[in-house]
C-alpha cells in the first residue's frame, strides 16, 4: 500500500527552542511528530521513551515535539517550554496553541506519535502508551544509511541558564533544615535556612542506584517528605520511592524498579522492586508513606512496619469523582499533605483539592469541578477555581491549606471547615511554583521555572529569594 505524503506543518506555529523548519526540509531522514501535553504524566513517559531510543541511536531520526495546551497558561510559549524542559526535553518544540496541527493531522488523544518516513509519508500512528515503540522506530529507519552528523535540529536556542538549581520541584523543611529536590540535576540537597548547601545526596546524573550519599543516584526526583531521621523521595524518573537515612546519608529503595508498571498490593518484594507508575507527591503519617501516583491516577500507601503496599483510593480513570476507595477517581494527583487521619490531595489535571479520610478511604472534593473546568477565582468553594495546582502544605497550628497554584503563578490558601479559597498578595507573580513546605513561621516555595527557592514570611508577608549555594 502506498502511503500518502504528510501535509506540511502549519506555518503559523511558533518554534520555541529551535530555528523554524519544514517537513520538506527534513526529507531524507525519518521524523517523529510527537503530539503531547507537557502537563501529562503519560506524555512524559512517552517522551522519555523517545529520548532513550534516540540516545542509543543518535542521528537516525528527527523528533519534533508538538505541544498542545490543556490549560490557558500553556498558551504562553515560555510556560510550555519550561514544562517540557522540566522533563528533560531538548528536541525542537512547536506550540500548537489553537490546536491547528492537532486538527490538520486528525489527532484524537495525548500522546500521539506520527511516524514519518524519509520520503515524507506517514508510516504509522501510535496513540497513547500502547504499541511496540522500539519495533516501530527501528522499522522506520530500516535500510537507511547511518548518518554521520547528529540530529539536524539539535542545538537549542536560548537554553536554560547554568545555576545552582535546575527545575527544583520538591521541598521539605524542619525547624533548622531545608531539603530540595533539585530535579534537573538529579540530586537532593540538604541546606540551612539561609540556603547554604550542607550535603548532597546523589551523584547528580540520572541513574538508579542505592548506597552512600555520594554513590547513590536519582532520576528527576520530585516530592519530598521528612519524618524524624528519614527523608522520603518520590524519584519520579525512576518510578520509585526512595528513603534517605539522614544520620548516615545512606539511600535505599522502598518500592519501584526503574520502569513504569502496575503496582501490586501486598508485601513488598525482598529486593524492594515492586513497580510504581510515576510517583510525584509524598506524605508521611505514622508508619505510613502515602504516594500520589500520577501515572495511574491513584493514591497508594506503603506500610513501613509491615512492609506492604496498599491501594488507598482511585479507580485509575482520569476524572474527578468522589466516593469510597476504588469508587473514587483522581485526575493526576501531584501533591499530598497528611494530618492525623486525613490526606489532602492536589489533583493537578483536575485543578482541584481533594481530601482522603484514612478511616474509611472516603474521597471528597474541597475545590474543583472537573478536568476541563479551571480558572483563577477566589471565594466560596462552589465558585472558586484553580489552574493546574501542583503543591500543597498544611499549617501545623491552623486548619489552613497552602496551595501552589502553578498555572496561575500564585500562592493560595483554603481554610478547612467551610472556609473560602483566597490568593496571597505577593509582590510579583510566581514562575511555576511546585513544591511547598512550612517551617519556622514561613512557607518555603520551590519556584521551579525560575530555578529557585522562595521564603514567604507568614506574619510579615515578605517574600525573599533563598540563595542556594555551597
Amino acid at each position: 500500500m502506498n502511503a500518502a505524503t504528510l501535509q506540511e506543518l502549519p506555518r503559523e506555529l511558533p518554534w520555541l527552542n529551535a530555528p523554524a523548519a519544514s517537513l520538506h526540509e527534513l526529507r531524507g531522514r525519518p521524523v517523529v511528530l510527537a503530539f503531547v501535553n507537557a502537563a501529562s504524566a503519560w506524555c512524559a513517559q512517552r517522551l522519555a521513551e523517545l529520548a532513550q531510543w534516540q540516545a542509543r541511536n543518535p542521528g537516525r531520526l528527527q523528533i519534533l515535539v508538538v505541544q498542545v495546551p490543556r490549560f490557558d497558561s500553556e498558551r504562553v510559549p515560555q510556560r510550555s517550554l519550561k514544562l517540557l524542559r522540566r522533563l528533560g526535553v531538548a528536541a525542537p518544540v512547536l506550540l500548537d496553541a489553537d490546536w491547528t496541527a492537532w486538527q490538520r493531522y486528525g489527532i484524537e488523544a495525548w500522546p500521539t506519535l506520527l511516524l514519518v518516513d524519509a520520503d515524507g509519508c506517514e508510516r504509522e500512528r501510535i496513540v497513547g502508551l500502547g504499541g511496540d515503540l522500539e519495533r516501530a522506530l527501528f522499522a522506520l529507519v530500516e535500510g537507511l544509511p547511518r548518518p554521520l552528523d547528529e540530529d539536524l535540529l539539535s542545538t537549542e536556542t536560548l537554553p536554560e541558564p547554568r545555576l545552582p538549581l535546575r527545575f527544583p520541584c520538591g521541598i521539605a523543611a524542619t525547624p533548622d533544615r531545608l531539603f530540595v529536590a533539585d530535579s534537573g540535576h538529579h540530586r537532593i540537597l540538604e541546606c540551612s535556612h539561609g540556603g547554604r548547601i550542607l550535603r548532597q545526596f546523589g551523584l547528580g546524573t540520572a541513574d538508579f542506584m542505592d548506597g552512600p550519599a555520594d554513590q547513590a543516584a536519582f532520576n528527576r526526583p520530585q516530592g519530598l517528605a521528612v519524618e524524624r531521621e528519614y527523608l522520603y523521595v518520590a524519584d519520579t524518573g525512576n518510578h520509585a520511592v526512595r528513603r534517605i537515612q539522614l544520620r548516615t546519608g545512606q539511600v535505599d529503595t522502598l518500592c519501584g524498579n526503574g520502569r513504569p508498571g502496575d503496582p501490586v498490593e501486598g508485601p513488598l518484594a525482598a529486593n524492594a522492586r515492586s513497580p510504581l507508575n510515576h510517583p510525584v507527591g509524598l506524605a508521611v503519617a505514622g508508619n505510613q508513606v502515602h504516594i500520589a501516583s500520577a501515572g495511574d491516577n491513584r493514591i497508594w500507601s506503603c506500610d513501613l512496619g509491615r512492609g506492604e503496599l496498599h491501594l488507598r483510593a482511585g479507580s485509575g480513570r482520569l476524572e474527578l469523582r468522589d466516593g469510597n476507595a476504588m469508587m473514587a477517581a483522581f485526575a493526576q494527583p501531584a501533591g499530598l499533605a497528611a494530618v492525623q487521619q486525613v490526606v489532602y490531595v492536589c489533583d493537578a489535571l483536575g485543578s482541584a483539592v481533594r481530601s482522603l479520610q484514612l478511616r474509611n478511604d472516603l474521597v471528597q472534593t474541597l475545590v474543583g469541578q472537573g478536568p476541563w473546568d479551571f480558572g483563577d477565582a477566589d471565594g466560596p468553594r462552589s465558585s472558586a477555581r484553580l489552574q493546574h495546582p501542583l503543591g500543597i502544605a498544611l499549617s501545623p497550628d491552623a486548619p489552613l491549606l497552602w496551595i501552589a497554584d502553578s498555572g496561575n503563578g500564585t500562592l493560595r490558601t483554603l481554610r478547612l471547615g467551610g472556609g473560602e479559597l483566597s490568593t496571597i498578595e505577593l509582590p510579583r507573580r510566581l514562575h511555576g511554583p511546585t513544591g511547598l513546605a512550612i517551617a519556622a513561621g514561613s512557607v518555603w516555595i520551590a519556584e521551579t521555572d525560575a530555578h529557585g527557592v522562595l521564603r514567604y514570611d507568614i506574619v510579615t508577608g515578605s517574600l525573599e529569594d533563598v540563595s542556594i549555594s555551597e
